[in-house]
């Protein structure tokens, strides 16, 4: 019901979110940062009319790497994630935005991974993957797209790659399939994740061949292009691959993607037990 309970947190915080949008505004809120950062966190769990602009306004004084350092302290993740679940995807979507920032920062990544405690470390992420996996980009709103960017912001830490590889979960083999999405954000997302896990090849390969009749395609389709392979050329690889270039297919043109699964195709030719597989289908 809306009632002036209601009404009056919407103004007041629609003040606050405003304020967000300017210099000046961002300034005067950070001085107040003790007060501003613990009640807005509060406010998420309240109507989507007050939640959405609450969270509009955590985005924006999360630029800060000083604000982003404090809302990880009072435990803005762990607010983020009881109440990602409870919310239209609208505000769900702001939500996701806010944990991009806020993982952008070592801390806030080892906040989302829930570092050093046993019984629940990776529960956040496994939960999160799972709903990036399953929600579809085929309407007007992906409330979960913007998860690959966490992913990327994830794999940059060992701890973060240690979960995603971990053969148990399998997490980064359950978000390969979304690099054949429609949404480009989704595309990068995979993409960069599957980069930074390359990256440390000489340290995770085991867990890399393990998912390796998944990764051929996702590495190799983008620098493909459109070159039509004979059938003794498709019989040398693996059948995930030879499958897809055996169809006609667009070319990648966005050079970032094709960037990056260049470099994690040279990460892994460095590494003895693909280089000469690779060097074959190259």
């Amino acid at each position: 019901m809306d009632g002036p309970d209601l009404q009056l947190k919407k103004t007041a915080v629609g003040i606050v979110r405003d304020l967000t949008g300017s210099e000046d505004g961002l300034l005067s809120l950070s001085v107040h940062s003790d007060v501003a950062l613990p009640s807005l966190s509060r406010l998420l769990s309240q109507h989507k009319e007050v939640a959405g602009p609450a969270a509009e306004a955590l985005i924006n004084l999360s630029q800060d790497p000083r604000l982003s350092e404090r809302m990880v302290e009072i435990g803005l993740v762990g607010t983020v994630m009881e109440t990602l679940y409870k919310h239209e995807a609208s505000v769900t979507r702001l939500l996701v935005m806010l944990l991009v920032n806020l993982t952008q920062l070592d801390s806030g990544v080892a906040s989302l991974l829930q570092v050093g405690d046993d019984k629940m470390q990776g529960l956040y992420i496994s939960k999160i993957v799972r709903s990036f996996c399953r929600t579809s980009t085929e309407t007007n709103e992906d409330p979960f797209e913007h998860v690959g960017s966490i992913l990327v912001n994830i794999s940059k830490m060992e701890a973060g790659r240690n979960i995603l590889l971990d053969p148990k979960c399998s997490l980064l083999k359950q978000i390969i399939p979304q690099f054949d999405s429609t949404s480009l954000l989704r595309k990068k997302g995979v993409s960069g994740t599957i980069r930074n896990c390359c990256f440390d090849a000489d340290n995770q390969l085991p867990n890399l061949l393990l998912i390796s009749e998944f990764l051929w395609p996702a590495l190799l389709l983008p620098v493909a292009g459109k070159k039509v392979y004979s059938e003794q050329d498709l019989s040398k690889m693996p059948l995930e691959l030879g499958n897809a270039l055996s169809h006609e297919r667009e070319p990648v043109d966005d050079p970032e993607l094709r960037k990056q699964a260049l470099e994690s195709i040279y990460m892994i030719i460095l590494q003895g037990e693909w280089k000469h597989e690779l060097e074959e289908l190259l």
